[in-house]
């Protein structure tokens, strides 16, 4: 499958896109499907779904469920596997379109090299009841249980998190990249 550089609306960047949903069901455009997980992997009694909608009138898949801190819990997550490192460039971060209940969410990224299931790197957004993109600069994404430093080329994994208080999330995404 091409992984074609595309101009964004503005036009003035390039991006490497991830998913714009076109593929229909958990599938992403770059093929893979996305994934979804609770704090059940642990322990924890969150619980939740990840489901293809059209919302607003866009196409988008949509993180649901009940964030608990039960038994050390405490995150329902919606991730997904990129089949190939992004192309050589000069990727400053990520950006997705998003619509929500006007909560904090996560992004969490896994670069080559990570084997441990809690190392990522962290950055979080406030998602608005109204479709907005949100550019999330490399530089404000931090290590957690990691060090080094994030290179856009060793990218190996997008979650999509609703964690660290209880909660009922509602996070629905339209559109993920990296941009210039």
């Amino acid at each position: 499958m091409a992984m074609a550089l595309q101009p964004t609306a503005a036009g003035a960047n390039e991006t490497w896109l991830i998913d714009d949903r076109s593929a229909g069901g958990a599938v992403s455009t770059l093929g893979p499907s996305w994934r979804f997980f609770t704090d059940g992997v642990m322990g924890g009694v969150s619980s939740g779904s990840m489901r293809a909608e059209t919302v607003q009138g866009r196409s988008a898949l949509c993180l649901r469920g009940q964030v608990r801190l039960d038994n050390n819990g405490g995150f329902v997550q919606m991730a997904l596997e990129l089949p190939a490192a992004p192309p050589s460039g000069d990727w400053r971060g990520v950006e997705i379109d998003v619509l929500g209940n006007g909560r904090r969410y996560g992004v969490h990224l896994r670069t080559e090299g990570m084997w441990l299931p809690w190392q990522a790197w962290r950055a979080s957004f406030q998602a608005t009841p109204s479709w907005q993109r949100v550019q999330l600069p490399f530089m404000a994404f931090e290590p957690y249980r990691t060090s080094g430093t994030l290179v856009a080329q060793e990218l190996r994994r997008v979650g999509i998190v609703a964690i660290g208080e209880a909660f009922d999330a509602e996070l629905c995404v339209a559109r993920l990249a990296l941009y210039r």
